[in-house]
């Protein structure tokens, strides 16, 4: 082997450790719930009701690059947020930002945050991802000020930032579950006009894993 041929191994490997250690940051600082989702294992079953092409299209994640969104519905335990974890590993495998959120906690962290002066800067952070996870939409009731803080965290991301949700709700309901009218209709206009939708069926997936 050449000089050269070997020079070119050896950069050609530190490019590649460079890559590692870049997607383990990423994924590090996505704090995803399931870390241990990942594409190669995503159930394609008819029972899912899950669409292959359409999948494996946002694994490609030409969809955050076009700040659109996504939209995961279906009855609890049927694999929502493993398969939006799944594509928030890919997007960080991608070389963007991820950071998930769980609703109801995230409401929580809003209100201290409110209440002690960093919303600011709270707002920021989550603005700076390039994919913003929420998961668990709708399962507890939204206050008025946490609508407040739900409609500046997705303006902020307005254009260009994508949002991933997972909700049990329908989202025929989610301007009831929102409630004040204005705000409910500001909030989805932002969501919903630019959205891509998986909804998931079948038995609880937790059945099964304890057969």
């Amino acid at each position: 082997m050449s000089f050269d041929d070997r020079f070119g191994l050896l950069v050609d490997a530190e490019l590649a450790t460079r890559e590692n250690r870049r997607v383990t940051r990423l994924l590090k600082s996505a704090k995803l719930k399931a870390p241990g989702a990942v594409p190669e294992d995503i159930d394609f079953s008819a029972r899912r009701g899950i669409d292959k092409r359409q999948v494996m299209d946002l694994l490609t994640c030409q969809w955050i690059e076009r700040g659109q969104h996504v939209v995961i519905t279906g009855p609890t335990g049927t694999g929502k947020t493993w398969l939006g974890c799944a594509l928030g590993r890919e997007a960080a495998r991608k070389g963007l930002s991820v950071s998930y959120q769980r609703m109801p906690r995230l409401m929580e962290d809003m209100e201290v945050a409110y209440s002690d002066g960093s919303l600011p800067a709270l707002r920021t952070k989550l603005g700076k991802a390039r994919l913003l996870i929420l998961d668990d939409w709708g399962v507890a009731p939204i206050t008025a000020r946490g609508r407040q803080h739900l409609l500046e965290v997705i303006d902020d991301r307005v254009p260009g930032g994508s949002v991933l949700i997972t909700s049990q709700l329908p989202v025929k309901t989610w301007h009831d579950y929102l409630g004040e009218p204005t705000v409910a209709d500001a909030i989805l206009d932002r969501l919903l006009h630019n959205k891509h939708t998986i909804e998931l069926k079948g038995d609880s997936m937790r059945k099964h894993a304890v057969r």
